[in-house]
Order: C-alpha cells, then sequence, then structure tokens
C-alpha cells in the first residue's frame, strides 16, 4: 500500500514538469528565429542577425559548466532554476527594445547575458526528471520530455515566424519572453523536494567543481560513451539545415529548404511517441543510443542517390524516427550514470557539447557546399557510422575495466599469503566489500 501515491503522483508531476519544459524550450527555438527577423527589419542587417543567434547560443556551452555546478551544489534549486528562467524569458523581451535603437554592442552584451541562463533550459531542467518521477516510470519520462525538445524544435519558430508577420518581429520577442516567464512561474510551483545531504555542503564553488562534470565525462565508460558518440553524430545532424537549403535549390522548390527539416523533425517526434509507449530497455540505454546511431545514416546516404524530391523527404522523416530513440535513451543513460552531486553539470555539458557539434557540423557544411549534397548527404551518413564506432570503442573499456579490477583483486588476495585465497577463484567486482561505493557501470547493471 505504500507505494500507491507514487504512480498517482507522477502524472501530475510530470505534467506539471512539461508545463514548465514545453513554454521554455518555445522561447528558446522561436528566439533565434525573432532575433534575425527583428534584426533585418531595424537594421536590415543580416550579419547583426547573424551576431545575435550566435550571442545567444555561445553561452550554452561556455555558461554550462558553471550554472551546472551552482545548480548542484545550490540549497533552493528551485528558486535558482526559476530565476534562471526568469531571467531568460525578461532577457528576451528587452531585446526586442535595444537591437536598432541602442549601439550594437548594448544589444549583443544583453543577448549573451541572457543566453547565460539558457543551459538550465535544456539539460538542467531535464536533469530534474530523477527526482520527479518513479524509476519505473524514468525511461517514459525522458521518452515524453525529448517529445518536448521535437515539439519545440518544429513549433518555436513557426511561431516567431507566424507572430512576426502578424505583429512584427518585437512583438515575437516579447511574445517568446512572456513564454519564459510563464515557464519560471510553473518552476517556481513544482514541488521540489531538498536534496538530502545539501545544508551540509559548502556554499562555495571552487574552480576545481567546474571540472567535476567534465572528468566524470571522460573517466566513466558508459556515460563516456553515449556522450562522445551522440556529439559525433550530432556533427552530421548540424549540418543538416545547410543541406535542406542546397536541396531545395537543387529541386527548385523553396518550401523544402524548411519542408524537409520538418519531416526531420516530426520523424523524430514520432520515433519519441513510440519509445514513450514501449522503451526497448530499462537498464542499458547506451546500447539504443549506439543502435539508433547506427540506424540513423542510411536513410541519408540513400537521399545522397538523388531520389523525388518525396521520397527524399520520406528518407528524412525516416532518419527522424530514429534520432528519437536516440534522444530518450541518451537523456536516460545520463540520469542513470551520472553521480548525484554531478548530474545537473552532467547534463548541462552534454546539451552543450552537442550545440557546438551541431554549429560545427552547420559551418564545415557551409565552407564545403561547393562539393554537392550527395557528397555532403553521404558525409552526414558517415558521421552516424564514425559515431556508433566511436561509441562502441569507449564503451568497451566498461568490461576491460571490471576484468582488470577482478585481477587486481586476486593478486592482492595472493600477495596476502592468505591460502584460502590461492585455492577459491578469481573474485570478481561483485566480491567486494559492500560499503565501498560503485557506480552503476561496475555493477555490471
Amino acid at each position: 500500500m505504500a507505494t500507491t501515491p507514487a504512480p498517482l503522483a507522477a502524472p501530475s508531476q510530470l505534467t506539471h514538469y512539461l508545463s514548465v519544459a514545453v513554454p521554455a524550450r518555445l522561447a528558446d527555438e522561436g528566439a533565434r528565429i525573432g532575433l534575425v527577423l527583428l534584426a533585418l527589419q531595424r537594421t536590415h542587417s543580416a550579419s547583426l542577425g547573424g551576431a545575435l543567434v550566435a550571442a545567444l547560443m555561445i553561452p550554452h556551452v561556455v555558461a554550462a559548466p558553471v550554472l551546472g555546478a551552482l545548480a548542484d551544489r545550490v540549497r533552493r534549486r528551485k528558486l535558482f532554476h526559476a530565476s534562471c528562467l526568469l531571467t531568460y524569458g525578461l532577457g528576451l523581451a528587452a531585446t526586442a527594445l535595444t537591437v536598432g535603437r541602442l549601439p550594437a554592442g548594448y544589444a549583443l552584451a544583453l543577448v549573451a547575458a541572457t543566453g547565460c541562463a539558457a543551459p538550465l533550459v535544456t539539460g538542467g531542467l531535464t536533469s530534474l526528471l530523477g527526482e520527479l518521477v518513479p524509476p519505473d516510470r524514468l525511461s517514459r519520462a525522458f521518452s515524453i520530455d525529448s517529445t518536448s525538445y521535437n515539439l519545440a524544435g518544429i513549433c518555436g519558430p513557426a511561431v516567431a515566424a507566424a507572430l512576426s508577420a502578424a505583429a512584427g518581429p518585437a512583438s515575437a520577442l516579447v511574445v517568446l519572453g512572456a513564454a519564459g516567464v510563464f515557464a519560471a512561474g510553473a518552476m517556481a510551483t513544482l514541488r521540489l523536494a531538498p536534496r538530502p545531504g545539501t545544508r551540509e555542503r559548502s556554499a562555495r564553488l571552487r574552480p576545481a567543481d567546474l571540472a567535476t562534470g567534465a572528468l566524470e565525462l571522460l573517466k566513466n565508460p558508459p556515460l563516456r560513451a553515449v556522450t562522445w558518440a551522440s556529439s559525433a553524430g550530432q556533427i552530421g545532424i548540424g549540418a543538416l539545415p545547410v543541406l535542406t537549403a542546397l536541396l531545395a535549390k537543387q529541386y527548385d522548390a523553396g518550401w523544402a529548404a524548411g519542408g524537409l527539416m520538418t519531416a526531420f523533425a516530426a520523424g523524430a517526434l514520432a520515433g519519441s511517441l513510440i519509445y514513450a509507449v514501449r522503451p526497448w530497455t530499462e537498464t542499458h540505454p547506451e546500447r539504443v543510443v549506439l543502435a539508433c546511431l547506427l540506424t540513423t545514416g542510411p536513410p541519408l546516404a540513400l537521399a545522397a542517390v538523388r531520389p523525388s524530391l518525396a521520397l527524399t523527404a520520406l528518407l528524412f522523416a525516416l532518419s527522424g524516427v530514429c534520432t528519437g530513440p536516440l534522444f530518450s535513451a541518451l537523456l536516460a543513460a545520463r540520469e542513470r550514470y551520472a553521480p548525484t552531486a554531478v548530474r545537473t553539470q552532467i547534463f548541462t555539458l552534454g546539451a552543450g557539447l552537442k550545440s557546438t557539434a551541431a554549429a560545427g557540423g552547420a559551418a564545415v557544411a557551409g565552407a564545403l557546399g561547393g562539393l554537392g549534397t550527395s557528397t555532403l548527404l553521404l558525409a552526414a551518413a558517415a558521421c552516424q557510422l564514425l559515431a556508433t564506432g566511436l561509441g562502441a570503442a569507449l564503451l568497451a573499456t566498461r568490461r576491460d575495466a571490471r576484468v582488470s579490477r577482478a585481477s587486481e583483486d586476486f593478486r592482492a588476495d595472493e600477495s596476502s599469503g592468505s591460502r584460502r585465497a590461492r585455492t577459491a577463484a578469481p573474485r570478481t567486482t561483485e566480491s567486494r566489500n559492500t560499503t565501498e561505493p560503485r557506480t552503476p557501470w561496475e555493477n555490471g547493471t
């Protein structure tokens, strides 16, 4: 009877969480379009629009370690998250008053300051799910959360463009900012219990604390595998917006630039929903990540043979379907393998690395556009295959670490001079003192 309230409470907690995540991520995705349109309207400068988007996006990476570390240490996490969301929303609204009316430097500084709160809009929010949803429902919760990213990717730019056409880009940014403020209010009322032991932790943030999460991404085999493999794959995915623009020109169909990316995003949404209904595994999300990376590439490679535009859109959708479960499993892997003390850092750093990889992919595709769409599509597909190999190689050290530890334990037993140790079978990590803390990857679960 004691376990009955948790399943009943979980849906309302998840719904409440989504009331925070969806508007916040809509604002984040829509802001990029709104900033460009505002710069074009007031200054007729596409370069300023690009600089504003860069000023908003760069802090996604630069500020991630700091915000993640603070979120892992602060006592009142709900207030901290709500304050960051409020800062993001008010910053977007204030930008509508500065672009084209104050020197560009002031506008860029304001947008950059706004972007510093962005890591908690993406990975920072997702890191809270493990404390809001029962463990047996986490895989499904992460799948549902991934749909909020997909919906934001589809609807955010569309909402910004529609509002800009109807009422002007400034009004669009104000509305998007209001969505961020609404998310902050919803966050302030989220039932989030204080973290156990938080009162005893030092409130001072030391420089070494900023590297703790990054070190975990280097030494924790399953976490390392999914992080770097998904980031490598994201290089190819990040090139797709450039590729769709080139394909639209090749097929002489202007709608294809946005239409192909919409097909890809719709496929990702469908994949996330399918995985939410029936997760493939509860205990080994890293395997799902690698399997989906492997299957994301073939549809893109087939699109390189220049089929009809309708078939190309279908292939983009099929590739997107594979990225839906991939992202859901990636979130689940971060939750499963990240130590509690640095969980938010892991989520914000992981999101930042993916954003950086996507930006790099777009830049490379733009620079190599002269090679043609077929070559670039094959390169995007190859990124997925190479990412799978990278992840498999990094994950292989998981077993090697356990074997090495077992060998060390056996040698220690022999050197102790114990006759029983000499005749006994080698000890595995499972025979270690149960009071010694172990990570899930050592347990092999």
